[in-house]
């Protein structure tokens, strides 16, 4: 990944913001934070911003409804507005197309990578994952809220079955592709 990151122009990254987003389970954590490192951003953690109720619910495995999301997604972007240095790397789920306009509209077009797989994979990592408060019983109520970016949202899609070194090798180079030709 070194050299595929060191070939990476800083001034090709012109996005002030960029999402990764996807359901419970598809490493948006993992990938944000390794491009904050090859990027030299700013790490905005959406999970940090629950209120304890919505912590609580989803360790229950009780999906949240938009009443429950809407407060979390501002204290999002007012972390995302308030960071220091850019670009800001947001890892959130934003699983609906209203809370990424609503992210867009309080803080501007970005790009978004849209983290995806099998349920079954995804379900596989939730099952395995430690002290989270996002487990597989939330699987479900995941992939029903969910809608996938469309293609007028500046989309990247990258399959989760790379490893996260080819994720973000795949992704830096579609940001690249995209910021130098003015996409």
């Amino acid at each position: 990944m070194a050299k595929a990151v060191q070939s990476l122009r800083p001034e090709m990254m012109q996005a002030a913001y960029i999402l990764v987003m996807g359901i419970a389970g598809t490493g948006k954590s993992v990938i944000a934070s390794r491009l904050v490192n090859s990027l030299r951003g700013t790490f905005v953690e959406a999970d940090a911003y629950h209120s304890p109720e919505n912590v609580e619910r989803m360790r229950q495995g009780i999906g949240l409804t938009d009443n429950d999301r809407w407060p979390w997604l501002t204290a999002v972007a007012e972390a995302a507005i308030g960071a220091e240095g850019r670009p800001v790397i947001i890892a959130c789920s934003a699983l609906k197309r209203s809370y990424r306009d609503f992210l867009r509209a309080k803080i501007g077009a970005f790009p978004i990578l849209f983290l995806t797989g099998a349920p079954e994979l995804i379900g596989e990592r939730l099952a395995d994952r430690q002290n989270h408060f996002a487990s597989a019983s939330l699987l479900e109520s995941q992939l029903q809220t969910l809608e996938p970016p469309a293609e007028d949202e500046d989309v990247v899609y990258l399959d989760i079955r790379m490893s996260p070194d080819e994720i973000v090798v795949f992704a830096l180079a579609q940001l690249d592709g995209r910021t130098s030709t003015g996409g």
